[in-house]
């Protein structure tokens, strides 16, 4: 498998719509799927952060990434978020994704006993799993969700050397730097934020995984595009744009503002699921004169 070729570009880290009584709109999902199908995005994450994984039940997850996979377009590529405390549990969940159709397992840092999250004790965690499951793996490097735990660029280096560790997702800030440069070429190192999309392409990263392509993805493939082309004074004059778009949406609050900007794009955006809130009506506002003044919407 070309893992470099599979895991070059922009992919939408899916968000789950959900309806005012807080069940999931699966036909809300599977609208969004066909529209990304016909996108020029590279592929998916499912069941991550924008996912709200921790929000869902495991019948919710498994109908979920069902759905992703099963809508995919051809050649899109599904990377999974698998994502729990125990080895035992994570490996359940790992195969069962690879069962469904996954083409990447996603793992997270456990981080309740977080005094004890060693890089020995996740060198052995990380190793565990891979070695468990068929599919190859990332790592997702996010200390927001994970209790401020960021992996450490010797840890990526040893975990780089696992032959069914492929590369890593990193929504860390400052940090990507020493991820790319910790790493054999062959390692897919993909950015999670479009903050510092095109500075990690520039120091060799592979693509992104970036929340603004929920509600946008034309306009976030075409700064890789850019970049790849080497269209370097288009790319970094649409990257100050993407800057600005992404702090005026992400930057008002999250799962809840990508969830918004989606709707005002014609996407099943939805509510998120509660103890999430939905954003206030203020923020909503400005969040559709940004997209309105940017011709977006």
């Amino acid at each position: 498998m070309d893992h470099k070729k599979n895991l070059s570009g922009v992919f939408a880290p899916i968000t789950t719509p959900f309806f005012e009584n807080g069940e999931v709109d699966y036909d809300g999902l599977e609208r969004n799927m066909a529209r990304y199908a016909k996108s020029p995005l590279k592929g998916y994450l499912a069941l991550g952060s924008n996912g709200e994984n921790k929000s869902l039940l495991a019948e919710e997850k498994r109908r979920v990434l069902e759905t992703i996979v099963r809508n995919k377009g051809e050649g899109q590529v599904v990377m999974t978020g698998c994502i729990a405390e125990s080895t035992l549990e994570t490996i359940r969940l790992a195969q069962e994704a690879s069962a469904i159709g996954t083409d990447y397992v996603t793992l997270l840092s456990p981080n309740y006993f977080k005094k004890q999250m060693t890089d020995a004790a996740l060198l052995k965690y990380f190793s565990d799993v891979a070695n468990s499951v068929g599919k190859p793996c990332l790592v997702y490097c996010a200390p927001q969700f994970t209790g401020g735990i960021t992996l450490s660029a010797a840890l990526v280096k040893q975990l780089s050397a696992h032959p069914n560790i492929v590369g890593m997702k990193d929504s860390s800030t400052g940090n990507i730097d020493g991820y790319l440069m910790s790493v054999p070429a062959d390692f897919c190192v993909m950015a999670g934020s479009a903050n510092f999309f095109l500075s990690a392409l520039i120091g060799g990263a592979t693509g992104g995984v970036i929340s603004l392509a929920n509600a946008f993805p034309d306009i976030t493939v075409k700064l890789y595009e850019l970049f790849r082309d080497q269209d370097y004074q288009a790319c970094f004059a649409l990257n100050r744009e993407i800057l600005k778009l992404n702090k005026g949406v992400s930057g008002k609050g999250g799962v809840a503002a990508v969830k918004a900007a989606m709707d005002m794009a014609g996407f099943a955006g939805g509510l998120p699921r509660l103890p999430l809130l939905p954003l206030s009506d203020a923020d909503k506002a400005s969040i559709r004169g940004i997209l309105s003044e940017k011709g977006l919407i």
